[in-house]
């Protein structure tokens, strides 16, 4: 045996790495000229005769060809060439096997004639070489077509191998295994350059065509892959011709069956390669198959097989044009899904009479029963998944396919091939996941026509069928029921109720039989967790006994993911035991407490374990202390050590932090006493770690334990508490901010025992919170924080309100800390300074009150200081009455003069809210003063606003009793006085007005609003449309009922004639599917095709406008296109069932992606949902997806664009990256199209850089958010 190295032939003296090295040192000759040379000596040893010089000879030529700097002179390319095809003939195969190998780096390293020689040989081998160097040479040409680069290479080969492939397909004195060969090459070839092959195309498919009439059935099967993949990149002319070419042979009905069953797989083959392009055809091609299918003889099972398949590729490729098919398709699918000739319905009855006693016997019966002759159960397999790809791809026949296709699924729960049972429990769990999508935000079980409420009725049935296989012996059988229930609980919570007496006998032989894996228990035991967490309590307290046993010995399993499972239904099973502390108990949970204890004590010791494991221990053991610690006094002093032991270990620091949050927030009030301050201690360093969930944990964690221990912490870590949370105040990280301005309110609330700790906190918070107040990011939470800070601060010890106000008031200017205040700003402090004054009591806040208004009154004042006391004013005047400092409304009205549209608007909110707080005494004010003062309408409008607002948010009952019905006459007559407002500013208010006053007086304004959809005026009827909005509010309204009924008048108008009326109902419309959906799905079948309607480009919308030197286009269509989509992507979230995917994305999202910037971006959000949601139908329509995408990720700006050209630019390509990301997620083979768009244009260059970036965010963030980005 000779030893060959990287670079020789050990003991026969051949070394070409020495050689070279000698050349290198010497320093004679150039790289090219050492690898010629290099190639030379290894020549040499080729054409030895001892074959393992041959061997080593070659093993050295592919070394070196596979070196990246490795390059060849034309006279070396040509003898390597030689060289290489001659090797393939060697009689050694290893020798040619490696001449082989040799071809993928040389076709890389060659100028393309070279390759094209070397293809030329290769196929004269195939066609007429003999029977060895034919294997070789199909194999060295698949190897070449893999490795050829697209471009001049590639065409030179296609020109110069297709004619001879299709001569050795064609020619009749063509072996079956030279066919055979060929067709798998050219299979390859189209697969890669397939579109190079254009002028061939016409040849390649007569050719194929006339391999379907072949007596083989593998070259019939070779040709089918052939036209499929030539299919992808025909002409639709020539897609047509094949159809029509296998149709009109499948219309023949004296052709042999095998030749039938060929012509059908070339039909779904065909469908599968070109999608929604196949659609014309599904008109004449599914009656056609379905007839097949009925009057199929009786033994050919496999034609009934093969057109169910195809029906299903049809489904999911062609979703739109097989739409008037569906129905027959579906109850085709459902006929044969029980399809079962050799086994009648009588034996099944038989066997379910059976005793308990007998029932395991009648299994293993069922079991030995085979006929290896039977392929019934290829029929059941494939009517299952076609019946699959129905609900998958059908969202809006959700509820006849609960009608039509459950009760049929769940009669086949008791199907006897056990890989057609799973692919029926596949089924009913797509039904169970497309109810969930449908349904999701607007789900109502009252609603007998609710998906919901049909699958309550239906799961009793369910329950009964799954008991039977969870007692069956196969795992796989078991393990799919549990699939289905665990699905079952996910959608419809609580469902189980009443039959958790049937299901626990299951669970338990699942988790206790020693025949069981591991995969069945973990389902087992995620089924039991997820049911015991949405189910009431008591539902299990008969079962507690026989569930606890098996699960505490699952604790103890070796396998991890077991013992973490088991861990978290431990956890929900002590909630179980103990839903309350009622005295005395419901349950008597006392027998169990010492047996979870110890099973779980066990594991939080175990050292040698996995870190879910470590978690889960550390999560239940912080439950069980929670609930049960009570009865647990004795095991204290050794369990609370430990967890403190793993709180100070990096690991498992965070689930420890929040397991003392867990015990913490416990009614029990357990004795932390032994480590109480050193966990307070560690917490307090986590407030410094980078770690993000850590210090918000620690946050929540040391909240909990103030709240509840305050007294026995002292004031040593109180300050140390204090030091730390100066440094996580920042408009960065709102939610922080939250958690720990709320933190600081706890610390202060106990005076009693840290009397101190209001003024640690005002010497090192209150800076922070200063600067906090100025941000233009303040908002929501962190907002309403900040307030309740500033209240628990007065109210602390050694606090001065003065000195406080001022602070606050002073953040205004701009020489403050920090940098000037934004205008956002300015809302934050008054919300601020109003909270503070009322904290302080009526004394200091009518003394602030005056200051504010003597400051209005003075002249000096700037403007910032104008402004914040009028926001001020407002806000302390809609928290309390203000009517004791006379003439305040006179002073806010005054400032309506300022030269300022900033103090002007403010001082409407001012007048406004300070109305709020004394209705009797100034809304007739307004009123009046909107009649008599024309010039300041807008702004006595928006103090109107301000106060219609204000009441309908306070409640309907208060409300009513402060605006009398005389005053809502009055504020109605005006408000619709001002409907045809040529100004739109004050038409949107009083749009606004008039909605928000429909919340409080639903009976009259509802009629009101509907008889003006008919106003001959576009500005009212636009008005009324927009104020219909305003009514659709989140939370149910006595409204509701009201605009139930009228609702379609309004939202009718997306027909309107003037446009500014279709953008106003295609808004309601937006607003209400995404408030209250259930308003609007059953009048979305008319609405839909009006909002479809309104994402095409309009010509007669289109202006040019001539400015001088040059012209300039106006889109007066574009706002209303880009409101129709954003409209679409609400209704996807909302009524997916009410929505056909495939009518709407060709053609009109397909136009929206090619569209303007403000298109296309809800255009990507749409199909990123899409892909999410209905998958199948975005595969059908991949390749005419591919253009408009590619267009925009390689859009360029001009050289001279500004930034913000650049960076809206820049949006657009990431946002187009996101939707292609989403694309290349969808479960299914991608076309090779998109895969060539993929690899070529994605990524490739700096788009790979991007893509990257994007995929890295939508797997860190989740689709869900991903959503959101855009």
């Amino acid at each position: 045996m000779f030893l060959c190295s990287a670079g020789g032939f050990g003991r026969k003296g051949y070394s070409v790495k020495a050689w070279c090295n000698q050349q290198q040192v010497a320093g004679q000759t150039d790289s090219l000229k050492m690898a010629s040379l290099a190639v030379g000596l290894i020549l040499e040893k080729i054409a030895s005769k001892d074959k393992d010089f041959r061997y080593m000879a070659t093993s050295d030529l592919l070394n070196e060809l596979q070196k990246d700097n490795f390059k060849l002179d034309t006279d070396t390319e040509r003898k390597v060439s030689q060289i290489v095809l001659q090797q393939l003939d060697d009689a050694s195969g290893d020798i040619s096997g490696l001449a082989v190998k040799c071809l993928a780096p040389l076709v890389k390293k060659v100028h393309e004639g070279r390759v094209v020689e070397i293809v030329e040989s290769l196929c004269q081998k195939l066609l007429t070489g003999k029977e060895q160097q034919r294997d070789i040479a199909s194999i060295a040409l698949k190897t070449v077509v893999a490795k050829i680069s697209t471009g001049n290479v590639a065409q030179c080969v296609v020109v110069s191998l297709t004619p001879k492939m299709i001569k050795g397909i064609t020619n009749p004195d063509t072996s079956t295994e030279v066919k055979s060969e060929c067709l798998d090459i050219l299979c390859d070839v189209l697969h890669c350059f397939g579109s190079l092959m254009t002028a061939d195309h016409e040849k390649l498919m007569n050719a194929l065509l006339v391999q379907l009439n072949l007596q083989r059935a593998g070259l019939r099967k070779r040709a089918i892959q052939c036209l499929a993949t030539l299919a992808a990149t025909m002409s639709d002319d020539l897609l047509a011709r094949a159809t029509v070419n296998v149709v009109q042979l499948l219309k023949n009905k004296d052709v042999k069956p095998d030749m039938t069953r060929t012509n059908i797989q070339m039909i779904g083959a065909f469908c599968r390669a070109v999608g929604y392009r196949f659609g014309p055809h599904l008109n004449e091609v599914v009656p056609l198959l379905i007839s097949y299918c009925h009057n199929a003889s009786e033994n050919d099972d496999e034609l009934r097989e093969n057109i169910l398949q195809a029906l299903e590729i049809f489904i999911l490729r062609c979703p739109r044009d097989v739409s008037p098919h569906t129905d027959l398709i579906l109850g085709l699918a459902l006929e044969y899904l029980s399809y079962d000739p050799n086994f009648t319905d009588d034996m099944d009855e038989d066997q379910d009479e059976v005793t308990d006693g007998e029932e395991d016997e009648d299994e293993e019966s069922a079991d030995e029963y085979s006929d290896d002759e039977d392929m019934s159960w290829k029929v059941r397999r494939a009517a299952a998944k076609c019946l699959s790809a129905v609900i998958s791809s059908r969202p809006e026949m959700i509820c006849t396919l609960y009608i039509k296709a459950s009760p049929k699924l769940v009669e086949r729960f008791k199907e006897r091939e056990e890989n057609v049972k799973i692919d029926v429990f596949n089924a009913f769990i797509d039904l169970l996941r497309q109810t969930a999508n449908v349904t999701k935000g607007s789900g109502c079980i009252a609603n007998p026509s609710s998906p919901l409420h049909i699958l309550q009725q239906e799961v009793p049935k369910v329950v009964k069928s799954l008991n039977k296989q969870l007692r069956e012996k196969s795992l796989k059988t078991k393990v799919g029921a549990f699939s289905v229930l665990k699905e079952l609980v996910i959608v419809l919570p609580n469902s189980l109720s009443e039959h958790m007496g049937s299901l626990v006998p299951g669970i338990e032989k699942a988790l206790n039989d020693k025949a069981s894996n591991s995969n069945l228990k973990i389902e087992a035991l995620v089924f039991t967790r997820l049911v015991m967490a949405s189910h009431s309590s008591a539902v299990f307290h008969p079962h507690i006994k026989a569930l606890s046993a098996p699960v505490l010995a699952a604790v103890g399993e070796r396998y991890y993911k077991v013992t973490a499972e088991a861990l978290r239904v431990c956890g929900e099973l002590v909630k179980a035991i103990r839903p309350n502390f009622d005295t005395p108990p419901t349950f008597d949970f006392v027998p169990f407490v010492h047996p979870i204890y110890s099973n779980i004590y066990k594991r939080l010791t175990a050292q040698d374990q996995d870190q879910e494991v470590k978690e889960c221990a550390i999560s239940c053991m912080g439950l069980v202390i929670s609930i049960l610690g009570d009865h647990l006094k004795n095991e204290m002093g050794t369990c609370l050590p430990l967890l403190l032991e793993r709180l100070r270990n990096e690991i498992t620091r965070l689930t420890a932090v929040k397991a003392f949050a867990t015990i913490a927030e416990s009614s029990l009030n357990i004795d932390l006493s032994s480590v109480l301050e050193q966990v307070v201690t560690e917490l307090t360093t986590f407030l410094r770690k980078a770690n993000r969930a850590l210090r918000q944990a620690s946050l929540v964690t040391l909240n909990s334990l103030l709240t509840a221990y305050s007294s026995k912490i002292s004031p040593a870590s109180y300050e140390s508490i204090v030091t730390e949370l100066s440094s996580l105040i920042s408009d960065a990280d709102l939610h922080m901010t939250a958690l720990t301005l709320e933190l600081c309110c706890t610390m202060m609330i106990d005076k009693k025992h840290h009397a101190n700790a209001g003024a640690a906190i005002r010497e090192r918070v209150l800076p922070q919170a200063l600067i906090l107040v100025k941000s233009s990011l303040l908002q929501g939470q962190a907002l309403q924080t900040l307030q309740a800070f500033f209240a628990a601060l007065v109210q602390s010890a050694n606090t001065s309100f003065d000195v406080l106000l001022d602070a606050l008031l002073s953040t205004a200017r701009s020489a403050s800390p920090g940098g000037p205040a934004s205008k956002q700003a300015f809302h934050s402090i008054a919300q601020c300074a109003a909270v503070l004054c009322l904290a302080a009591g009526d004394a200091m806040c009518s003394e602030t009150v005056s200051m504010l208004i003597t400051t209005l009154r003075s002249s000096n004042g700037t403007d910032a200081t104008q402004l914040l006391s009028l926001l001020c004013l407002g806000e302390i005047g809609r928290r309390k009455d203000l009517s004791s400092h006379s003439n305040i409304e006179l002073v806010v009205i005054g400032s309506f003069q300022s030269p300022s549209e900033e103090i002007k608007a403010a001082a409407s909110f001012a007048l406004g809210n300070i109305a709020v707080g004394n209705l009797a005494q100034y809304l007739s004010l307004i009123l009046t003063q909107i009649d008599r003062q024309a010039k300041l309408q807008y702004l006595l409008l928006h103090s109107l606003k301000e106060v219609i607002a204000r009441q309908s948010m306070d409640g309907g009952a208060k409300g009513k009793m402060d605006l009398q019905d005389a005053d809502v006459q009055k504020i109605l007559s005006l408000l619709f006085t001002h409907c045809e407002s040529e100004e739109e500013g004050v038409r949107n208010v009083v749009a606004e007005c008039l909605g928000k006053l429909a919340l409080i007086e639903p009976e009259k304004l509802v009629p009101a609003l509907k008889e003006r959809t008919a106003s001959p005026s576009a500005y009212t009827r636009a008005t009324v449309v927009i104020a219909i909005k305003f009514t659709i509010v989140e939370r149910p309204q006595p409204i509701d009922s009201y605009i139930k009924s009228c609702i379609s008048s309004f939202l009718l108008l997306i027909k309107d004639e003037d446009r500014h009326v279709r953008r106003a109902a295609v808004s309601a419309l937006s607003t209400a599917a995404h408030n209250k959906p259930a308003l609007v799905k059953d009048l979305l079948p008319t609405l839909l095709p009006l909002l479809y309607d309104q994402t095409v480009v309009k010509k007669e919308l289109i202006r040019t406008v001539d400015l001088g030197p040059f012209k300039h286009i106006v889109d007066d269509g574009l706002e209303l296109r880009k409101g129709a989509f954003e409209c679409v992507d609400t209704l996807l979230d909302s009524c997916l069932d009410q929505i056909d995917p495939s009518y709407f994305i060709t053609p009109h999202l397909l136009s929206g992606l090619a569209d303007h910037y403000d298109v296309k971006m809800p255009c990507h959000l749409i199909l990123s949902k899409l892909s999410a949601k209905c998958g199948g139908a975005v595969l059908a329509v991949m390749d005419a997806l591919v253009e408009p995408l590619e267009k925009t990720i390689q859009h360029k700006t001009k050289a001279d664009a500004v930034k913000q050209e650049v960076d809206r630019n820049e949006d657009m390509i990431r946002s187009a990256l996101r939707a292609i990301d989403s694309l290349n997620r969808i479960s299914g083979e991608p076309t090779p199209r998109f895969k060539a768009f993929m690899n070529h244009v994605v990524k490739v260059g700096p788009l790979a850089e991007k893509y990257n970036a994007v995929r890295h965010e939508s797997d860190t963030l989740g689709a869900g958010d991903i959503m959101d980005l855009n």
